[in-house]
């Protein structure tokens, strides 16, 4: 159900899902399995699952009596890509800084002497 970077966002907007992920990266686990590494309910673990399932980060099956959550990290791609068009104005902005630190730097050193 991944509608590109807004429900990728959506999903990553909160750290217990986040957590989550990294728990899921590490390998795949039961809703239980996952609860029992969080202080909040089974109920709220689920919702955050839902949330991370519709952001296409996570998908759910069935195995015997359980559900086996695994991530799913390709959705990230276009979060990544989507943030990546702005790496270029933080490019402009770090090398404007380093810039007018080097200046302040090299002032600084002509006053000193």
């Amino acid at each position: 159900m991944n509608s590109g970077p807004q429900s990728v966002f959506r999903a990553l907007a909160d750290p217990t899902r986040r957590q989550i992920l990294l728990h899921l990266a590490k390998e795949n686990m039961a809703i239980a399995d996952i609860a029992d590494r969080f202080d909040i309910t089974r109920t709220a673990i689920n919702k955050h699952l839902t949330i991370l399932e519709e952001g296409g980060l996570i998908k759910s099956e069935v195995s015997g009596r359980e559900r086996r959550n695994s991530l799913t990290p390709e959705p990230l791609k276009s979060a990544f890509e989507w943030l990546g068009y702005f790496e270029n104005f933080w490019d402009v902005k770090l090398s404007d800084l380093q810039r007018e630190i080097a200046k302040d730097m090299k002032e600084k050193k002509e006053t000193d002497q």
